[in-house]
């Protein structure tokens, strides 16, 4: 019996230990990639002086869109370092971000009504659970107590 306690022990630390060198290597990365984001970004900027105006801010916007969500995916990483768990809000507000990118995309595109309202209500599907992870989320819940 003792043994197996120990053996689980050392099977946890282990899988604690090899997660924090796994996400310290992602964390590393999104990093790199928030950096080429802004970077691609600000190259970008030549393109307000070579096409007209329409295009190019349409590329900085999505651009610039795409470098926020990448952004809240180092914050959900940064929360699974820190607490040992992912929070639901962190990913749905990845997730939102994300979507919303893609809408300011269909601007400008020709895109049929049946793919812009099920892109409406899939953000306003993700509000909703947003909302609610907030609102009967288990801190909430203990608080109360």
């Amino acid at each position: 019996m003792w043994k197996a306690d120990v053996v689980d022990l050392n099977l946890t630390r282990f899988y604690e230990m090899s997660t924090r060198v796994v996400l310290s290597f992602l964390i590393l990365a999104i990093l790199l990639a928030i950096v080429a984001g802004v970077g691609c970004a600000v190259y970008d900027l030549r393109l307000i002086f070579q096409t007209d105006f329409h295009a190019a801010f349409k590329t900085i916007m999505v651009d610039m869109l795409t470098v926020l969500a990448i952004i809240e995916v180092l914050r959900t990483a940064l929360a699974y370092f820190s607490e040992g768990r992912v929070k639901v809000t962190y990913i749905i507000d990845t997730v939102i971000v994300t979507v919303l990118t893609e809408v300011m995309a269909f601007w400008y595109k020709n895109i049929r009504w049946e793919e812009v309202a099920m892109t409406i209500s899939l953000v306003i599907s993700l509000s909703l659970v947003r909302v609610m992870a907030v609102r009967y989320s288990p801190a909430a819940i203990r608080k109360e107590l």
